[in-house]
C-alpha cells in the first residue's frame, strides 16, 4: 500500500490548548503488573520527598538540543459535532492494564478516554466506545487476547499493542484481520520491517531514540565510558543494541550486563559495574526492574549517573526507587503534557498524565476524526491513517510507507 499524505481537517475550535507549558511526562500508578493506585508526577513517597520527572530539553538525531515547537492547532476530537455512525461503533486499546508495568498501558488508555469523552459529548449522533483489552504486557498473554479483539466486529481500529514484545507476537494476527494497529509506545525498530500494512507507530522508534540519546550522553554530558545494561525483553534488547552502537567507543564492554524481566536481585550486575572504570550507567528496560536496580547500585556504593529511556520514564520509578532515583536522566520519544490537557486528564483519570498519555489522546483523536469523516470499517480506517497528516498535542502525525512517522524527536527528562 502506498501511503500518500493528505491533510486532515482541523475541525472546530481546539478543546485543549496545545501551548507547551510543560508538565512531567512520567506515567501514573499501578499495582502488581498494572493496576492503578494513586500517582502523580511528584511522588509523595517518604524516601523520595518531592522528587518528580520533569522535561529538560528536546534533542535531534545528533543529540543536539533543539528548541521545542510551541505547538500548532491540534486537531480537536470533538470535531464540529455533526458525526454520524452506527450504534456500537468501537475502537480497542490493548496493553498492560494490570501487572508490574501497568502504568504504561493505563496512561495510554486514560489519554484515549479523554479524546473519546470529548468526541461523544460533542456528537450525539455518534457514540464511540473505547474497549480496553489487558495483555499484562506479556507476549504470550497477548496472543490469547488478540483473537478476542479481532473477533469483536464492533472494533474498527486498535490503539496498541503497547509493548514491543506483544506487538511482535500479535502483529500477524492483526495484519491478516485487516485491523489497524496504531501503537503509542512500541518502539522496537524491527516492528515496521515485517511487511504489515496495518501497523503504524505514533512516536519515534529506538533507531532514532538510541543514537540521539547516545550522542547526547557523549557530546553534551561528556560521558566517555558508559555501562549498558539490558533486560531480556524485545524492547530492552533492541534499545540496548541501538544505544551501544550509538555510543561507539564510549560503550564499555567490561561492564555491559544482562538482566531478566521480573528480577529483583541485581547484585551480580552491580558488582560488575562497581569494578569498572565508567562515567554512567544506561539501563534498557522497564521501571519495574529499573527501580530496584538503581537502588541496588546506590546500596552497593555505585554513585554513577543513572540513565534510562521511556520504559523507565514513569512516576512509579520514582516512587519505587525513592531517593535513589534523584538525578536520573530519562529519555522518551513521548511529548510532555500541555497544561490544559493535564487538567482535563486528571479530572477524568483521577491522576496526572504520564508517559504516552498524550500519544494515547492524539492517536485516539486520529481514529475518531476518521469515524467522523465517514469511516465505517477496518479497511477504510487503515486507509484513513495511511493518508493522514495533522497536528496533535505531541507532534505532527504523518506516516511514511513503512508506517513510521515522517518526523519525530526525543525528549530528555530528569528526576528532580
Amino acid at each position: 500500500m502506498h501511503r500518500t499524505a493528505r491533510r486532515a481537517s482541523g475541525g472546530a475550535a481546539l478543546l485543549l490548548a496545545a501551548t507547551l507549558v510543560l508538565t512531567a511526562c512520567g506515567p501514573q500508578s499501578q499495582g502488581g503488573d498494572d493496576e492503578t493506585t494513586e500517582t502523580s508526577t511528584e511522588t509523595s513517597d517518604a524516601d523520595s520527598g518531592e522528587l518528580g520527572i520533569v522535561p529538560s530539553v528536546q534533542i535531534d538525531i545528533e543529540g543536539a538540543e533543539v528548541e521545542a515547537e510551541a505547538g500548532g492547532d491540534a486537531v480537536d476530537p470533538a470535531g464540529d459535532g455533526s458525526a454520524e455512525c452506527a450504534e456500537g461503533t468501537a475502537i480497542a486499546m490493548a496493553g498492560a492494564l494490570t501487572g508490574p508495568n501497568a502504568a504504561l498501558g493505563l496512561n495510554i488508555q486514560y489519554g484515549a478516554q479523554v479524546a473519546v469523552d470529548a468526541f461523544n459529548e460533542a456528537n450525539p449522533g455518534c457514540q464511540v466506545e473505547l474497549k480496553p483489552f489487558d495483555t499484562e504486557g506479556d507476549p504470550q498473554k497477548a496472543t490469547q487476547v488478540a483473537p478476542q479483539i479481532v473477533g469483536d466486529e464492533s472494533v474498527i481500529g486498535l490503539l496498541g499493542p503497547a509493548f514491543s514484545g506483544e506487538t511482535a507476537a500479535t502483529g500477524d494476527v492483526f495484519n491478516q484481520a485487516g485491523l489497524l494497529s496504531l501503537t503509542a509506545s512500541a518502539t522496537n525498530p524491527d516492528l515496521t520491517a515485517n511487511g504489515w500494512t496495518n501497523f503504524f507507530r505514533g512516536l519515534a522508534n529506538d533507531a532514532v531514540q538510541g543514537p540521539s540519546v547516545a550522542k547526547y550522553l557523549v557530546n553534551t554530558q561528556e560521558f566517555a565510558s558508559v555501562c549498558v545494561v539490558a533486560d531480556n525483553s524485545d524492547y530492552g534488547i533492541g534499545l540496548a543494541e541501538q544505544i551501544t552502537t550509538g555510543l561507539g567507543d564510549a560503550a564499555n564492554p567490561d561492564c555491559a550486563a544482562e538482566v531478566k524481566t521480573g528480577d529483583k536481585d541485581f547484585s551480580a550486575a552491580v558488582q560488575i559495574i562497581a569494578g569498572a572504570d565508567a562515567d554512567a550507567v544506561f539501563y534498557a528496560g522497564y521501571y519495574a526492574e529499573a527501580a530496584p536496580f538503581v537502588q541496588g547500585l546506590r546500596d552497593g556504593g555505585v554513585d554513577l549517573p543513572f540513565v534510562s529511556a521511556d520504559g523507565t520514564n514513569d512516576p512509579q520509578f520514582v516512587e519505587q526507587a525513592g531517593a535513589a532515583s534523584e538525578g536520573a536522566i530519562l529519555s522518551c520519544p513521548c511529548g510532555p503534557a500541555p497544561d490544559d490537557f493535564a487538567a482535563t486528564y486528571e479530572e477524568s483519570a483521577g491522576q496526572a498524565p504520564g508517559v504516552y498519555s498524550v500519544e494515547g489522546y492524539d492517536l485516539a483523536t486520529i481514529m475518531l476524526t476518521g469515524i467522523a469523516s465517514g469511516v465505517t470499517d477496518r479497511a477504510a480506517m487503515i486507509d484513513y491513517v495511511a493518508n493522514y497528516s495533522g497536528e496533535g498535542l505531541a507532534r505532527n502525525y504523518e506516516w511514511d510507507d513503512m508506517g513510521e512517522l515522517a518526523s519525530a524527536l526525543i525528549w530528555i527528562y530528569e528526576v528532580q
